[in-house]
């Protein structure tokens, strides 16, 4: 969410606006994330708005495909999860439509909430693989609530044709992300970072061409890995597949060009780097075959003319 859109619906609303930064801790993160997430569920034009401005902003940046984490019953008041979900769907697609992008959703199933409400969220998901939704995704607290109890809803995720992208090794460690793989059936891993320290796992995440959605500002404000000693350079060099993402803008206060720039300047990655990471979260995201394509072609195309501009 914009700081202004934040602020404007706080007042609306008769709310004093939260501090949407105002955390040291991942606690002190949900928290906030609590207050902030609030004021979309008032009415429901704040999260349609919402719905648009994500998309928006996301193209402002450059993004050619947007699949956000949402989760429909979250949010009663506005009638049933079938209603809430083809709301946000069409406004997504008619927002991206504008842009000349796509649009699509990740549902997730939230950990505290327990295996068998996984396996609801997982039956539901894939009642709409043809309206838009992509994924099912794994959020919460990883530690207290590990991925082997789910493994049921990802099974039938996948069987439904979804793309499995939990939440893994980002507040715990390797076994974290090697569960995600092996039980859950992961190709996609928000992420994962902590899997640096575990070399034969690395090993396996590039053999079976898993994905990490990389997200340095996240990592860094939250403690997970100081943006100085982020791991994404040695995650590439180990050959594993990384995307950038921005986590959520509202709370970093950063978007995803901000972090290609972040990827330049304080990792020093290449433009050969940030070209492949542009390839890996556009060729392995679940974007249309001719959206990728023509995606890929672009980014060969900005390479070319800057390695023109090098020699």
């Amino acid at each position: 969410m914009r700081a202004a859109t934040l602020e404007e619906l706080s007042a609306e609303a008769g709310l004093p606006a939260p501090n949407p930064r105002g955390f040291t801790t991942f606690a002190e993160f949900q928290t906030m994330f609590q207050a902030v997430y609030d004021v979309t569920r008032i009415r429901p034009e704040n999260l349609m708005r919402l719905v648009r401005e994500i998309v928006d902003d996301a193209a402002a940046d450059g993004v050619v495909w947007v699949q956000p984490h949402f989760d429909p019953n979250l949010y009663p008041s506005f009638g049933p999860a079938e209603h809430v979900l083809e709301m946000a769907l069409a406004e997504g697609h008619a927002a991206a439509a504008r842009h000349g992008i796509g649009f699509g959703l990740t549902l997730g199933a939230m950990r505290h909430l327990g295996p068998d409400w996984a396996v609801s969220m997982a039956h539901f998901a894939g009642r709409y693989v043809d309206a838009g939704v992509r994924a099912l995704g794994l959020t919460g607290d990883e530690v207290a609530f590990p991925p082997e109890p789910f493994a049921e809803a990802f099974a039938i995720a996948r069987e439904a044709g979804l793309t499995a992208a939990p939440h893994a090794g980002e507040l715990s460690g390797p076994d974290s992300v090697r569960a995600a793989v092996e039980v859950l059936g992961a190709t996609r891993i928000a992420h994962g970072v902590q899997a640096v320290h575990d070399p034969e796992l690395l090993a396996m995440l590039a053999e079976r061409k898993v994905t990490l959605d990389v997200c340095l500002t996240s990592n860094d404000l939250l403690g997970v890995a100081p943006l100085a000693q982020h791991p994404l350079p040695r995650l590439l060099e180990a050959g594993v597949g990384c995307s950038l993402g921005a986590d959520d803008p509202t709370m970093f206060g950063v978007g995803l060009l901000d972090e290609y720039r972040l990827a330049r300047t304080e990792l020093g990655l290449s433009d050969h780097q940030l070209a492949s990471l542009a390839r890996t979260s556009i060729d392995t995201s679940d974007a249309p075959p001719a959206l990728v394509a023509a995606a890929t072609a672009r980014i060969g195309e900005w390479l070319a003319v800057e390695d023109s501009r090098a020699r």
